[in-house]
């Protein structure tokens, strides 16, 4: 396509969900609230697990690292809405918007690996007790954080950086965040990396990740069905489902929209992206907190001493 005659875009307007004031002010009081309560919930459970030396495990070292994801998660996108709900221009330039995809991308990356390290931890713990301080020791937990965030950044990075995509088309996106998939489709020359890109990205960072989930929770419940206690089968059961709802909740609404859309991008899918942008990053901390009686004991010990002195 020739771009010679054509008038480049310098900045977007992003609609968002509403212009009208009274629901302008609502969705900002409700996600302001919802705002802090995962910051205050993940902090809490970071904090928790830092101050803690009987939670000093791989386990509680890679759920630290995913309360560090979402505080990151929340906080590139839900600030920047915030500010635009109440804003009459709602205009952000192109700049910072593929910043924001960016950096929405790298974390979403690091995201969907971390969840399958922890169904991994989850699968050594059960099925091979006696091991699992020496496969999950501290040196390689330490490699594969740097191995994440560095191979996600290589990979969510480059088909931006190879070759920056240009904007000649509408300026206005239909959402309140900078969506890959609704910049795509707005971008303009040969799309042709990001779309190559896009699928390699879904391989494997969605496909490969759910396959090797399954795989170990379909180990995992064989393993628990041979415990003879009923109470040992609960007490593992329990220990799994909190990671299987929040695997469940943000593969199923990251497939929907990543490897569900194939030509167009719908405006009905801004809502499901609220889910993993908004609903999983808060969701965590109480599902992990909650329904983890050594979280809770650890919290209780904090409050304790804090109250004693």
């Amino acid at each position: 396509m020739e771009l010679g005659n054509q008038t480049l875009v310098t900045e977007f307007i992003l609609i968002g969900f509403s212009w009208n004031f009274q629901v302008c002010i609502f969705l900002f009081i409700f996600f302001f609230i919802i705002y802090i309560m995962t910051m205050l919930g993940n902090g809490f459970l970071i904090f928790t697990v830092i101050v803690s030396p009987q939670l000093h495990t791989p386990m509680y070292y890679f759920l630290c690292n995913l309360s560090f994801l979402d505080l990151c998660y929340s906080s590139n996108a839900l600030p920047r809405f915030l500010y635009d709900v109440l804003s009459k221009s709602r205009r952000i330039s192109v700049i910072m918007c593929l910043t924001q995809m960016s950096i929405g991308l790298i974390l979403a990356g690091i995201e969907c690996t971390l969840l399958a390290v922890m169904a991994y931890d989850r699968y050594i713990a059960i099925c091979f007790p006696l091991y699992y301080t020496t496969i999950m020791s501290w040196r390689v937990c330490r490699n594969i954080t740097a191995s994440m965030w560095l191979g996600s950044i290589f990979f969510s990075s480059f088909p931006t950086i190879f070759q920056p995509p240009v904007f000649c088309k509408e300026n206005q996106v239909n959402h309140f965040y900078c969506e890959a998939l609704i910049l795509m489709e707005l971008a303009c020359g040969d799309t042709s990396i990001y779309k190559l890109s896009a699928v390699i990205t879904g391989v494997f960072t969605l496909l490969v990740p759910t396959v090797f989930i399954v795989g170990s929770y379909i180990c995992i419940i064989i393993s628990i069905l041979k415990i003879h206690s009923s109470q040992g089968r609960c007490k593992a059961f329990s220990t799994c489902a909190s990671h299987l709802t929040l695997v469940v909740l943000f593969f199923g609404t990251c497939m929907t929209m990543y490897m569900g859309q194939v030509k167009i991008f719908s405006s009905h899918m801004k809502y499901i992206s609220l889910i993993y942008i908004v609903g999983t990053p808060l969701l965590n901390p109480v599902i992990y907190s909650l329904r983890n009686n050594e979280v809770k004991g650890a919290f209780a010990k904090i409050l304790t001493r804090c109250l004693l002195y």
